[in-house]
């Protein structure tokens, strides 16, 4: 089915099984947290498995995989709450072709070996999803840079020893007002003097992996750690964006697997009203229509992964992405509320996976652009280009 490889079916069999080794984990997860060692066997695992890194290049030791499979791999990963599938990571893959020698040694490898982590310092409280209206600063003074800016949900920033810093280029270094204003890209080690988090709010979702606001004031970093051209900031924000998309949706796919097999044993199971619930008329549209809607879903994200292999058109892979994390995580969202609807008074425990699915699937419609903004990327493009270039 979908016309997987046997290459495919491989490594998709392995993130299921991995995938599988974690589920039993979830509620001791969910309610005490897990060990630092127990997590850190997890992340060796994923590496003995070939999952992590499955999107950097192999002549830099990563997974060399396709885009269609590493969505397989985040598929079967999404299958398990509290992010407990994210020890399959994935770093920037657009950073290695812009990096300079110093930064492949110093990040990307180490990154790639597990040895070093990263965190993006991007969100502002007054520019979310409108990443151009950040207002951090970088201003350039001799052989350093430096930084100045509040950054909000700092995804993993607990866990990272590296952060990417987007700024705008101070206005006392612009040519003169009506110069186009340069979105620049930085490393920053963690920890570094300037670095401070202001403060970690508690979130709907209970993970491993804190979200802090956090102050960058006077960090000085060197020009070395410079992302790339001056000016280019925002392109890589842009690549980083079109992937996590593919990625969330990749995610939901599996979540909303889940979802419909654990509700369609219970329904199949549960008696009321002389028989199974599954043969009751409201709950057997409920399965029905979280199926296929699973079904549509998948087609969509397998599809839009091998235009990418196949070298598509850059823009329209942007609208196909934006389309793809959309659908997705709206489709996840509505097949978790008719779960906790199925499972009933159940649906409503934490030790319910319809329950933690619940709470950690309403973020896919936020980040990496709400779904707001994804709406608008997709109608833009359609005006520009037509359906058929699209669909």
């Amino acid at each position: 089915m979908y016309g997987l490889s046997a290459e495919d079916l491989d490594i998709q069999a392995r993130a299921r099984a991995f995938a599988d080794e974690l589920i039993p984990l979830e509620v001791t997860a969910e309610l005490h947290g897990l060990p630092e060692d127990v997590v850190a066997a997890h992340e060796k695992r994923a590496r003995e498995l070939g999952l992590f890194a499955t999107n950097m290049p192999a002549e830099l030791g990563g997974g060399g995989c396709t885009a269609l499979q590493q969505v397989l791999v985040q598929e079967q990963v999404g299958r398990v709450t509290n992010a407990l599938g994210w020890v399959a990571a994935t770093p920037p893959s657009w950073f290695p072709p812009v990096a300079t020698p110093g930064q492949l040694e110093r990040y990307v490898k180490p990154t790639i070996r597990g040895e070093r982590t990263e965190c993006y310092a991007i969100t502002e409280e007054g520019a979310g999803s409108d990443v151009d209206a950040i207002e951090a600063t970088a201003f350039r003074d001799g052989d350093e840079w430096v930084l100045n800016g509040i950054k909000w949900h700092v995804t993993s920033y607990n866990l990272a020893d590296y952060a990417f810093f987007q700024a705008k280029r101070a206005a006392a270094q612009r040519d003169h007002a009506s110069s186009p204003v340069e979105h620049l890209l930085f490393l920053v080690d963690l920890p570094s003097p300037g670095v401070r988090v202001v403060r970690s709010p508690a979130y709907t979702h209970t993970i491993g992996h804190h979200h802090p606001v956090v102050a960058f004031e006077d960090v000085r970093v060197p020009a070395g750690n410079l992302v790339g051209a001056e000016g280019d900031g925002m392109d890589y924000s842009r690549e980083w964006f079109r992937f996590e998309r593919m990625m969330v949706a990749a995610r939901c796919l599996g979540a909303a697997d889940r979802l419909v097999a654990e509700m369609a044993a219970f329904a199949a199971a549960r008696q009321a009203g002389g028989g199974p619930i599954a043969g009751h008329g409201l709950v057997a549209g409920m399965l029905a229509d979280s199926i296929t809607e699973l079904f549509a879903a998948r087609s969509m994200v397998y599809e839009t992964a091998r235009g990418l292999d196949a070298g598509a058109d850059v823009k329209i892979v942007h609208a196909q992405c934006s389309m793809a994390k959309l659908y997705c995580s709206e489709m996840a969202g509505r097949v978790a509320d008719r779960a906790v609807q199925v499972f009933g008074g159940r649906g409503y425990m934490r030790e319910n996976v319809a329950e933690r699915f619940f709470r950690e699937l309403r973020v896919e419609r936020i980040w990496e652009g709400t779904s707001e903004i994804q709406r608008m990327i997709i109608a833009r493009q359609l005006v520009k280009r037509g359906s058929a270039a699209l669909a």
